[in-house]
């Protein structure tokens, strides 16, 4: 009998098994009439099968713990293999965001390169992609560490179990044959004790009957004594095989079953270790990249915070400045003059009556002006850069002359090679034909002597920009050259000097400073389908005009402007009836007149 002491006691998969083999079992009813426990011994032939039915449910009851903790770890591994999922599709989205926004290899990139907002951003941009980097190594690491392990204990896992449950069944199945065999054994030991218990009696009636013959009393004693040596057989067989039998019992449930349930339980135990040891792993693979990531970030920061505000709006001023001095006071212009002269209403009709074009040539004359203004546009740029303002001109200048000063040296390295290798041939002429490196040695020499040539002309063209940019001394003293003149010289009869923007000073006549009187025009009819003007323009600095459709201007030169700029940087002038074309409108001062310039849009 158990004590009831052992209530609070944690059993083992081994002792519990003996204990609900054996009898050693909690029963509801019996702690309600006050027994603690009751022990079942295994003499008995019911104790015995129910014993053997426990046993099966105690196997039927492991079989499916297990199978739910492998399960278990299955429905994990799944778990930990859609976490790796998530973090490969995470870190391929950050590389894919990453590299949208990265810089672009052209002209732009060198230009966006200069300032420090943008080096930042590119600098987060790799940051952000070595971040994308660690979540990759995450899922690479919970595939290595994690899947990959516990697919395969899962697979010893299943293997161990079937050998257990198998053993298990294995002496589960022989003690039951044992059983059978001693119940056999039981019941012919019965049967032979009553058959031998028969023949007793017969034999004894036998013998008490007088009327039985002596002959037939001797047969009925023997048929006894045979009865009872077979049963005696029996007894013995029985006796030989129920002593076996309790030694199997014995061993079965006091050392196989405990064994295999012990097995089973240590099974279990490294199932729930190896799943804390991957939840562990789990966190260690997160924790690992915290560092680098922490570094990343650091770097991020660090890029934000090397922004220089100042350096970037120094930059901007750096690329964009012209270079151009900001123009002098506005001179007045004395319309007065024009108004003086007369002309007679008679000889303006004859002189526009005698010249009238025909169709053709006005057709002309438009289509030019229309395929200059293409040509304008869409045409190369001139090789001497004029089209750009002088500051601008001056930097690409700087940089051509820069890049044919490397083509030079590379060319003169090169020569100086070829040289030494014709030298070491003179010296060893089983190396080499001395006479094979002089045609190469003189197409060097030619392209040297073009390049330098070349050299020399944009160095001229960046000695005359450099020549022409005004200083702030130059700027003002144009200024108040200006004022004084205006104060006291007419402008409609006294010639001045001006300073242009390249520093050298123009005679201007007074009759540039004052429209000219229109000149008798050659096409009457062309002259009334022309654009009507919209204003005056001034014209601030010098311009050739070299491009087809361009107009050459004077500083100081007063034009009629009939286009505005219409966001391409020209602005379209007329001189005369018959000189029209574009101009830069950052070189010329407009005044519109607001009447012409809403008839104009009308139109």
């Amino acid at each position: 009998m158990k004590e009831a002491g052992a209530v609070g006691r944690i059993w083992t998969f081994p002792e519990l098994s003996v204990l609900l083999i054996f009898g050693f079992y909690w029963m509801p009813s019996e702690r309600q009439v006050g027994h603690t426990m009751l022990c079942l011994t295994p003499s008995g032939f019911s104790e015995h099968r129910r014993a053997i039915r426990l046993c099966q449910d105690q196997f039927e009851n492991l079989e499916k713990h297990t199978q739910w903790g492998i399960d278990f770890v299955e429905r994990y591994t799944k778990f930990v293999k859609e976490r790796s999922e998530i973090e490969l599709n995470y870190a391929k989205q950050i590389r894919n965001l990453s590299k949208k926004y990265q810089p672009k290899k052209n002209a732009k990139e060198e230009e966006e390169s200069k300032y420090t907002w943008c080096r930042a951003f590119f600098t987060s941009l790799n940051e952000l992609n070595d971040y994308a980097g660690q979540h990759e190594l995450i899922a690479e690491n919970m595939t290595s560490q994690i899947i990959a392990e516990l697919t395969r204990y899962i697979q010893d896992l299943k293997s161990e179990r079937k050998t257990h449950f198998q053993d298990g069944r294995k002496a589960q199945q022989h003690i039951e044959n044992s059983w059978k065999q001693l119940e056999q054994c039981k019941r012919n030991f019965e049967r032979a004790c009553k058959e031998a218990d028969r023949a007793q009696q017969y034999f004894e009636k036998m013998d008490a009957d007088y009327n039985v013959t002596k002959a037939d009393v001797e047969k009925a004693r023997q048929q006894a004594q045979l009865r009872h040596q077979m049963a005696s057989d029996c007894k013995s067989e029985y006796s030989n095989y129920l002593q076996k039998f309790n030694q199997e019992q014995t061993e079965h449930y006091h050392t196989l079953i405990p064994n295999i349930f012990q097995k089973i339980q240590d099974m279990e135990e490294r199932r729930i270790e190896r799943v804390g040891e991957s939840m562990k792993t789990f966190a260690e693979v997160d924790r690992q990249i915290l560092p680098i990531v922490g570094k990343c970030l650091d770097g991020m920061t660090k890029a934000a915070e090397g922004i220089e505000p100042k350096t970037d709006s120094a930059q901007v001023v750096e690329s964009y400045k012209s270079g151009f001095e900001p123009p002098g006071d506005v001179e007045f212009e004395d319309y007065g003059q024009a108004m003086k002269r007369t002309v007679s209403e008679t000889s303006l009709t004859n002189s526009r009556s005698e010249s009238k074009p025909d169709k053709s040539s006005k057709g002309k004359k438009l289509f030019f002006f229309k395929k200059n203004k293409l040509s304008l546009k869409l045409g190369s740029n001139p090789e001497d850069f004029s089209h750009l303002p002088p500051e601008q001109r001056r930097k690409k200048l700087q940089a051509k002359i820069d890049d044919i000063n490397k083509d030079i040296q590379k060319e003169m390295d090169q020569r100086d090679a070829l040289a030494k290798m014709k030298d070491v041939y003179v010296k060893n002429p089983q190396m080499g034909d001395p006479s094979s490196v002089d045609p190469r040695l003189a197409e060097i020499a030619q392209h040297i002597d073009k390049l330098q040539a070349e050299l020399q002309k944009f160095e001229g063209w960046l000695a005359e920009v450099e020549g022409r940019m005004p200083t702030r001394s130059e700027s003002s003293h144009r200024q108040s050259a200006v004022f004084e003149t205006q104060n006291s010289t007419p402008p409609a009869s006294n010639s001045q000097d001006r300073e242009s923007p390249d520093g050298s000073y123009t005679e201007e006549q007074s009759s540039e400073l004052q429209p000219k009187a229109p000149p008798e025009p050659e096409f009457d009819e062309f002259e009334d389908d022309m654009l009507p003007t919209i204003g005056t323009c001034k014209a601030l600095y010098p311009f050739e005009g070299h491009n087809e459709g361009t107009l050459a201007l004077a500083e100081g030169e007063v034009l009629f402007v009939i286009e505005e700029d219409k966001g391409d940087g020209w602005t379209r002038v007329r001189r005369n009836e018959e000189e029209e074309g574009y101009v830069p409108s950052s070189y010329v001062e407009v005044f519109l007149d607001s009447n012409a310039k809403g008839c104009y849009l009308w139109d």
